[in-house]
């Protein structure tokens, strides 16, 4: 007995999605020395290892076209920390660059396509104040890109699944060839291409709702947080002039000390506060900029989720197509069994203008068509089986990521507002301290 394919849209259908919260169980240090394979996950972690990215180092090379070029290298440095057999491993160390960061990232959202990929920093700086450089190779955007490429490791290394890839431990570990290595996983050809992404967000029939509410919270994540990186840039622009007019005051109370003598120490004492308190906005720039790239991590993270999203839109187009094959090729045996054509087609145009077929024409035919609705039948049992892994899978790392996000997000603002309430304290302080220089003048 025939039975019917399965409903497409009864596909691939995750747990209730819940408010999008929060991620990742937290910056672990740790990660599994022992893996299998590239894309697989170990039996077990024999060793842990410490992870950090102790320096940058700009150098001069040539690259893939033979043009001389200058980049910034990265040493990261690993240490062990826990052995099974009770020996002291040395700490290792080896030199990586920006672009080898961004193979190990395309390498995992290939083979992990149901995970929430960690983002790297910006290459370029973004969502900064104007006077702050912009250039790739200012020591201050590259020491905080250091700091993100460390965190990036990190993330990784805290993943339940992803610390324990081979190709990330030989990222740590193997200077040499470690390129080759990657490229021989065939990873690239593995690549879903944007052609065929963007034919299926248009072409699938019955979208997920659950995946396609978590794209457009990913949406308005990007966006919100764009929005407040711009104001914060806009707040540290005014931030940065009300300081450096306080320098101005220390100034003119100096040069007003020297033709007073019976106030000039006072007028001293006040020009020196406001002094101090003029050069303190640059340390206090920096956090700023530190507490930017914790909200540019989320703005980056919107389009891990979007990957996974698509990911899911390319499986569920898939198994649309497999069912719409397999109900065409049944649709097909049907009529030449029974000998009548439900619809318009070019073989029944071609039988009316040129006859009949032979009865053993039409009984290879159906044979033929018996073979391949078979294998379509397996084919989309595979698919719809793959799918619900799929889903599985990655509703369990969605669950994940939203723990962390509303830990990281919630630690960032409470530290962004005690930050400006410090400083506010300073300003108060400064001034009050300049209140009693004037009151013993």
């Amino acid at each position: 007995m025939e039975q019917a394919p399965p409903d497409p849209e009864r596909q691939l259908q995750p747990a209730p999605l819940e408010p999008l919260g929060s991620p990742d169980a937290g910056l672990g240090a740790a990660v599994g020395k022992e893996a299998e394979g590239a894309g697989e996950e170990s039996s077990g972690v024999d060793t842990k290892i410490e992870i950090s990215v102790s320096e940058a180092e700009k150098r001069t090379g040539r690259n893939a076209m033979n043009m001389q070029e200058t980049y910034t290298a990265y040493l990261i440095e690993t240490r062990s920390v826990e052995h099974t057999d009770g020996q002291s491993v040395l700490t290792d160390s080896l030199w990586r660059r920006y672009s080898e960061f961004e193979l190990l990232r395309s390498y995992l959202l290939v083979y992990y396509p149901h995970i929430v990929v960690p983002p790297l920093p910006e290459k370029r700086a973004e969502f900064v104040w104007h006077k702050l450089s912009a250039d790739n190779m200012d020591p201050d955007f590259v020491e905080r890109r250091r700091i993100g490429l460390e965190n990036f490791l990190l993330r990784i290394a805290s993943h339940p699944i992803l610390c324990r890839d081979k190709i990330f431990y030989l990222f740590l570990t193997q200077e040499g060839n470690w390129k080759e290595t990657v490229n021989e996983t065939g990873f690239q050809l593995k690549a879903d291409s944007r052609l065929k992404a963007l034919n299926a967000t248009f072409r699938v029939k019955n979208p997920d709702k659950r995946f396609t509410d978590l794209k457009h919270y990913s949406d308005e994540l990007q966006s919100v947080i764009s929005h407040l990186l711009r104001v914060r840039a806009r707040v540290a622009d005014r931030l940065y002039g009300v300081y450096k007019v306080h320098g101005n005051y220390g100034r003119v109370f100096s040069e007003w000390s020297a033709i007073e003598k019976e106030m000039g120490d006072g007028l001293q004492s006040a020009g020196h506060h406001m002094d101090v308190y003029a050069s303190s906005i640059d340390d206090i720039l920096e956090d700023e900029e530190h507490y930017a790239d914790q909200l540019k991590e989320y703005l980056f993270y919107a389009e891990a989720l979007r990957a996974v999203c698509r990911k899911h839109e390319l499986m569920q187009y898939d198994l649309e197509m497999a069912a719409q094959d397999l109900a065409s090729k049944k649709q097909q045996c049907e009529e030449l069994v029974t000998g009548t054509v439900r619809t318009f087609s070019l073989k029944g145009m071609t039988t009316k203008l040129f006859g009949q077929e032979t009865p053993e024409q039409r009984e290879a035919r159906i044979k033929v068509l018996e073979e391949q609705i078979n294998e379509g039948e397996q084919q989309l049992k595979s698919k719809n089986l793959e799918g619900r892994e799929f889903v599985k899978n990655a509703w369990a790392d969605i669950e994940r990521f939203k723990e962390q996000k509303n830990r990281d997000l919630k630690e960032a603002l409470i530290s962004y507002a005690v930050m400006q309430i410090s400083m506010c304290k300073k300003g108060i302080q400064v001034w009050t301290n300049a209140k009693e220089c004037f009151s013993k003048m």
